[in-house]
């Protein structure tokens, strides 16, 4: 029965992946590419050393793409290497088919939403890539290029994944300057597209584990503190404190919550009492039982050493 779960749960992760390589391709060649807009990645990387140089994109590509496999392969696991794999095929053939097609022709003769809202392009464009690499990177996969790079990074240290492509991406898009017949224009549209997906991205794959910091000042802090180690099982540090108008002290209740649950916590204390002073403030990161592991290089070579 486990080995039959193991199975769909298997096939459920391809499945994904292929749903998301369609949704990443189809963003690049309907909003990004018909309309002349170069966005980052290895692609762009590529692109630029074509201009430059005159070597093929796909010379290229495949080089830089196998030297990273090889890295993730050896850091992230076999799972990890088959998967993207899997991926970087999908897309390559995706990639040679959809242009093709003749929903395409139409498009690239006649733009979607037309030249005068050619800024919506690259915001549309990198709003559906960061919807299909979520479902990848959700299933374990990678479409390769910069995709591997912030996927090592954010296995060690924690940097989002929107983050890696920010910074690499600054530099790529800023490249293209070097290309002929590219100009400041084009570069900015780049940015917009990088902008849209990078924070996009990161609302995907992270909106679900942001944190929130919870302060509570109510003269109830008592019946507060144990409603949320009880009924809501949350964790309550009190704090002392001083209110210095009246000279009295109290207790202030600090709480930690994903953003998900800070409304059942906010209506959890007006219940108890409606006139208690709330402070909500988000928190960048928040490592410890029942949130984040700390992750860093210098973990993995203790246990590297530890094992030998």
């Amino acid at each position: 029965m486990a080995q039959k779960q193991s199975k769909s749960s298997v096939l459920l992760d391809y499945v994904w992946m292929t749903i998301g390589c369609v949704i990443f391709c189809l963003a690049w060649e309907v909003f990004l590419i018909a309309n002349h807009i170069a966005s980052g990645g290895l692609a762009g990387i590529c692109t630029v050393i074509n201009f430059c140089t005159g070597i093929p994109v796909s010379y290229s590509y495949i080089i830089l793409n196998v030297v990273l496999l090889g890295v993730g392969f050896l850091v992230m696991g076999k799972g990890f290497g088959f998967k993207t794999i899997y991926c970087i095929a999908l897309t390559s053939v995706l990639f040679d088919i959809i242009p093709r097609m003749d929903f395409m022709q139409q498009i690239v003769a006649n733009p979607i939403l037309g030249d005068d809202d050619k800024v919506l392009y690259p915001i549309i464009g990198g709003l559906l890539e960061a919807v299909g690499i979520s479902f990848i990177f959700k299933r374990g996969g990678s479409t390769g290029g910069t995709d591997v790079v912030a996927l090592i990074l954010n296995k060690f240290w924690p940097i989002s994944p929107g983050k890696v492509y920010m910074s690499l991406d600054i530099f790529i898009i800023a490249s293209v300057l070097l290309a002929p017949g590219m100009g400041l224009k084009d570069m900015v549209y780049g940015y917009i597209a990088m902008l849209s997906f990078t924070m996009f991205l990161d609302f995907l794959l992270l909106g679900s584990k942001a944190t929130v910091q919870v302060l509570v000042f109510s003269k109830k802090y008592k019946e507060i503190a144990d409603v949320m180690t009880g009924s809501l099982n949350r964790g309550v540090t009190a704090l002392n404190a001083v209110g210095w108008y009246t000279q009295q002290e109290s207790k202030v209740l600090l709480i930690m919550v994903r953003k998900t649950q800070l409304s059942v916590i906010t209506r959890a204390i007006k219940d108890i009492d409606p006139n208690a002073f709330v402070s909500v403030s988000s928190a960048s990161a928040v490592y410890g039982q029942g949130f984040d592991e700390m992750r860093t290089g210098l973990d993995r070579k203790k246990k590297k050493q530890e094992q030998e």
